[in-house]
């Protein structure tokens, strides 16, 4: 495989250049281009395919925060329809408004660190202090939510935790939701840290409440690491 056509920093591709030549990651790709042929619209742009990675460097990387796939929908604003996912889980491009699962998400920051909302949903100055917004399954289908789970992409995602717990450490995973909890198994806790918690999803309870966010920090200053300005937004 050609590893110049994909769009991965270096420093991920070096950590990752076995799993590109895997049978599996043919697969993801013959899936992905079959989806375009199809004249499938797909989300988010390809150029932001691998966002989550490209956005911290592993010797920068502190904190994981897990989803599941992409947003699937895009939102018009002012005649014009923007797509919500931007290749970070949780995160939506300005100017749009937080999704209902990140509101939440400002709830719980509000209620442990008065940490005043802020009306976009972009969260990717978390990535400028090593915060990786990592989904699960790194594209989907306009409007079909989990339509590429089947492509394969959580082994490719299932190794980059792997790659993380052996080879970093005192990086704290954000598993919020038995989803992201069963990723437990790949992560070494004597080296890094898990912070378990129900999903911020308004169908479940008990995320907002959680303290996530503190008790993320409090690993971090064990790991002797500064804690996470959660409120830079």
């Amino acid at each position: 495989m050609d590893l110049d056509r994909i769009k991965i920093s270096q420093e991920w591709k070096e950590a990752l250049k076995e799993e590109f030549s895997k049978p599996y990651f043919e697969t993801i790709r013959s899936c992905y281009i079959g989806a375009k042929k199809r004249g499938d619209v797909i989300f988010p742009a390809g150029r932001l395919t691998f966002e989550a990675l490209n956005r911290v460097a592993p010797k920068d990387l502190k904190v994981v925060v897990l989803g599941q796939d992409p947003y699937h929908g895009e939102i018009c604003v002012d005649g014009r329809w923007i797509p919500q996912a931007m290749g970070l889980s949780f995160s939506v491009p300005k100017p749009l408004p937080p999704p209902p699962s990140l509101k939440n998400i400002y709830k719980e920051l509000q209620e442990s660190l008065g940490i005043t909302p802020p009306k976009h949903g972009d969260l990717s100055r978390w990535c400028e202090q090593g915060v990786m917004l990592l989904n699960a399954i790194l594209s989907v289908k306009k409007g079909e939510p989990g339509s590429h789970a089947y492509f394969g992409w959580e082994y490719f995602t299932d190794s980059i935790i792997s790659y993380i717990s052996s080879h970093l450490d005192g990086v704290v995973f954000m598993l919020w939701g038995k989803y992201a909890q069963k990723k437990l198994s790949l992560i070494d806790c004597k080296r890094h840290c898990a912070v378990i918690a129900p999903h911020p999803s308004p169908l479940a309870r008990g995320f907002v409440g959680s303290g996530a966010f503190v008790s993320a920090n409090e690993a971090l200053k064990r790991f002797g690491k500064l804690p996470i300005d959660w409120g830079k937004l």
